[in-house]
């Protein structure tokens, strides 16, 4: 009784929240929380996405290593985000997959994500398929990603593509924090319309940003943005010259002058658009091409070519793109 009064306090929040253990496996914590709709104001005529119901989701993980390999230390997970870890052995860890049960990006959703990578573990985290935002009422979505890896530890963030629609709502923030001696990639990339269905972004908002902090100073801050006004004017030489589909990939690590040649020698063999530059310690790759095929192509190429250079696991192409 005391649960369904807490239930009943909480609908009149405008959310419902419903959290629980699991016995066999006590560090692993499961919650669904849903945004009821707001009551529309009887003068307001205009639809807004606050007045549907969106998802609030959340997954969090903590990796640590061990003499068996990298372990799970902690998961919680919020609908409709989940995460599994396919194809393991009873101790060791190697690939974590997200997925949303939502089967998309609506505008008002609220979604964050948070891989911690502990001394010695080895992980990379990709998703089941490409994300889709939706067309957006008045709200755009939001998506936190949080990833920390500490000194000793290395984390490949791999994720597939995410796929905006015609007026798609997102704002995107990825941040970063890093410890000397550790290792990272990190990757995202947008497409803008599914080019074998002839679809065209005439409107809608993107504001995809990252920060990265070593041993907590800033270190590299960017920023992508794009509106309403601004989509018409996207094919110019100056801005994305006609390319659908771009992405930022990151690289902080040891060697790093030595991986930055590597990288501008294998540049032309990728098949699109890219260069590879160094700043405050990272190196810094930008692709892009006029369909997301191109670029996941040379994504594949740039992760097989350089993860052999990096010594293979967690910086290799992930094997859920295969899927």
């Amino acid at each position: 009784m005391a649960q369904l009064r807490n239930m009943a306090q909480a609908g009149k929040s405008g959310c419902v929240a419903v959290q629980g253990r699991y016995r066999a496996h006590p560090q692993v914590t499961c919650s669904t929380r849903i945004r009821l709709p707001s009551k529309s104001s009887p003068c307001s005529s205009r639809p807004s996405d606050q007045d549907l119901q969106r998802a609030e989701g959340v997954v969090r993980i903590v990796l640590s290593g061990s003499e068996n390999g990298t372990r799970v230390k902690e998961v919680f997970q919020q609908s409709p985000l989940r995460v599994l870890f396919p194809g393991t052995t009873a101790c060791a860890v190697e690939e974590a997959v997200l997925l949303n049960t939502g089967g998309g990006i609506a505008g008002g959703d609220r979604l964050e994500f948070g891989v911690t990578a502990l001394a010695n573990a080895s992980i990379a985290v990709t998703s089941q398929a490409a994300e889709k935002v939706y067309r957006a009422l008045t709200v755009p979505a939001r998506s936190a990603t949080r990833l920390k890896v500490c000194a000793a530890a290395k984390l490949a963030w791999l994720p597939q593509e995410t796929i905006l629609f015609d007026w798609a709502r997102l704002s995107r923030t990825t941040e970063i924090e890093l410890t000397h001696g550790a290792e990272l990639m990190a990757l995202e990339w947008l497409v803008l319309g599914r080019a074998a269905h002839g679809e065209k972004i005439t409107g809608g908002h993107i504001a995809d940003s990252w920060r990265v902090r070593k041993d907590g100073q800033l270190i590299w801050a960017d920023s992508f943005r794009a509106t309403d006004e601004t989509f018409q004017h996207l094919h110019r030489k100056a801005l994305l010259s006609d390319c659908k589909a771009f992405g930022t990939l990151i690289y902080f690590g040891p060697r790093l002058d030595a991986r930055l040649e590597f990288l501008r020698d294998i540049a032309p063999s990728l098949g699109c658009r890219c260069s590879m530059t160094s700043v405050s310690g990272l190196i810094i790759a930008r692709f892009a091409a006029k369909t997301s095929y191109e670029v996941k192509l040379a994504l594949h190429s740039f992760l097989q070519q350089f993860g052999s250079e990096l010594g293979g696991h967690p910086f290799r192409v992930p094997k859920m793109w295969s899927c």
